[in-house]
């Protein structure tokens, strides 16, 4: 049993670099589930089972609601860029984290190869008092719209 959570936990840092948060919470919380329920359950397959299950829903459900703020803070990042000139500050507030954002654009670069990068200052103030300041960098597609590359 130990090597299967052993290699079940390698799986799962090796994997968790390319997939989202709502795939990584669903993995963890089935390989938490499985492990809890394989310990509180007389059968040992059938606790790991309904404790899989149950923490497959749990993990995904709550990464999944973490994507959807990343999503939310993403996009006014992306309406930033577009409508937002050079040296102006933008802000808003997450209405699910609490957390306020002032973001400032920096001029478009233009490169001989014709992609155009704008860079962006993030200051974050989370509803903890903590601040972070991020500095993004997004390309311009060739649709129009801005892609967030750091």
């Amino acid at each position: 049993m130990r090597t299967v959570i052993a290699f079940a936990l390698m799986i799962a840092l090796l994997t968790g670099c390319t997939a989202n948060r709502a795939q990584n919470g669903a993995l963890l919380g089935s390989l938490a589930g499985a492990t809890v329920g394989a310990l509180t359950f007389k059968n040992k397959v059938s606790g790991a089972a309904i404790g899989a299950g149950t923490g497959l829903l749990v993990g995904y459900i709550a990464g999944n609601e973490m994507d959807k703020m990343d999503a939310y803070d993403q996009s006014r990042v992306v309406d930033t860029l577009e409508t937002t000139p050079s040296g102006r500050q933008t802000q808003w507030v997450n209405p699910d984290t609490r957390t306020h954002y002032e973001a400032v654009p920096q001029p478009p670069r233009q490169y001989d190869n014709g992609r155009v990068e704008r860079d962006v200052t993030l200051k974050a103030r989370m509803a903890d008092g903590s601040t972070e300041t991020i500095y993004a960098r997004a390309y311009r597609q060739p649709d129009g719209s801005w892609q967030l590359v750091q």
